[in-house]
C-alpha cells in the first residue's frame, strides 16, 4: 500500500543546547511522524548531545523530502545527523586475509538474516578464502598487496568500494595496515577487529604476550579504522575467561570466539545507526 506507514531512524550529535529534544520531536510531529523509540545522552565532558530516534512516517512522504525539511533544524543546532528508512539495508564490503573465523561468522549471520545487510563483495590479499565466499554466492576479489604494489592495490580496493556504493567496510582479520590516505577516506565507515583487548597487548602475537603475563581474561576489540594504528574509537569489546591450563594455542581459539562476537555486534550496531562518534570515543545506543 503506497500510504502505509514506514519507519525512519534519525541519529544526531551536536553541541548540547536547551530545546534540542523539543526541536526534534516538534519537527517529527509537524511532518506527521510518530516517535516509536528514542534514546539520548548528554556528555558532561565534551558538552555534546547525542540522540537516536525511530519514528513512523506516512508512506506517501519520501525520506528525501523529510531530509530536506530537517535542514533548518540542522542549521539552528549545528548538527551532524543521518536519517534513513529503517528497512534500508546497508551495503557492507568485507576484507579478509587467511583466517576465516570472522568471515564465516558474518556470512552465517547474513544468511540467517541476523545481520540485515547486503554484501556486494569480499576482497582479500590472499586467494585462500575465495571458495568459501564464492560458495555463498558473493563475488570474491583477490587483490595481492606488497610494499611496492600497495598504492595500486588500495586504489583498486577504493574503486570497488565506490563502484558498489559501499556504506561500511569491515576488516575481518584483514592483515594489512591501511594507508593514512585510505584510512581518512573511510573515516567512520570502516571497522576493524583487533585480536586483543585494547589498549593492552598491541602488535604481533598478542595471545603469546597475554600468555607470558598470565592473564585470566582473553579479549577482542572492534573499533573504527583511523590512521593511528589500533587507536580508533572503540565500538565493542568482548572478554572470555582462561586459566593457567590454557596454552598460547588454546588462547588463540578462545580469542577467536571473542573476535567473532565483538565484530558481529559492532557491525550490527553500526548498520542499525546505533553508534555515534564522540571524539576519540563512541556513544552506542542499545
Amino acid at each position: 500500500m503506497p500510504n502505509e506507514a514506514r519507519e525512519l531512524v534519525l541519529a544526531i550529535s551536536c553541541p548540547d543546547k536547551k530545546g534540542l529534544v523539543n526541536a526534534v520531536s516538534g519537527y517529527l510531529l509537524a511532518h506527521d511522524c510518530n516517535i516509536t523509540a528514542s534514546q539520548q545522552y548528554e556528555d558532561p565532558v565534551s558538552g555534546s548531545f547525542f540522540m537516536r530516534t525511530r519514528a513512523s512516517y506516512p508512506g506517501a512522504t519520501s525520506i528525501e523530502a523529510l531530509k530536506a525539511a530537517f535542514l533548518a533544524t540542522e542549521e539552528t543546532y549545528d548538527m551532524t545527523w543521518s536519517m534513513t528508512d529503517a528497512t534500508t539495508r546497508q551495503r557492507v564490503a568485507i576484507l579478509v586475509s587467511k583466517a576465516g573465523h570472522c568471515l564465516n561468522d558474518l556470512l552465517f549471520r547474513w544468511r540467517t538474516d541476523q545481520l540485515k545487510i547486503d554484501i556486494p563483495f569480499v576482497a582479500s590479499n590472499h586467494p585462500d578464502l575465495g571458495p568459501v565466499v564464492e560458495a555463498a554466492g558473493i563475488p570474491f576479489h583477490h587483490i595481492p598487496v606488497t610494499a611496492e604494489t600497495k598504492p595500486e592495490a588500495e586504489a583498486r580496493l577504493l574503486s570497488l568500494i565506490d563502484e558498489h556504493d559501499v556504506d561500511l567496510t569491515v576488516l575481518a582479520r584483514y592483515m594489512q595496515i591501511l594507508s593514512d590516505d585510505l584510512s581518512r577516506e573511510l573515516r567512520g565507515r570502516a571497522i576493524n577487529i583487533h585480536h586483543s583487548f585494547l589498549p593492552g597487548f598491541k602488535g604481533a602475537k598478542p595471545y603469546h604476550q597475554a600468555y607470558d603475563r598470565g592473564v585470566k581474561l582473553i579479549g577482542a576489540t572492534a573499533h573504527y579504522v583511523t590512521s593511528d594504528l589500533d587507536e580508533g574509537p572503540i565500538i565493542e569489546q568482548e572478554v572470555l575467561r582462561v586459566t593457567h591450563t590454557h596454552s598460547p594455542e588454546d588462547m588463540v581459539l578462545v580469542g577467536q570466539d571473542a573476535e567473532r562476537l565483538a565484530l558481529a555486534r559492532a557491525v550490527q550496531w553500526h548498520t542499525e545507526h546505533r553508534v555515534l562518534l564522540n571524539g576519540s570515543r563512541t556513544v552506542v545506543f542499545n
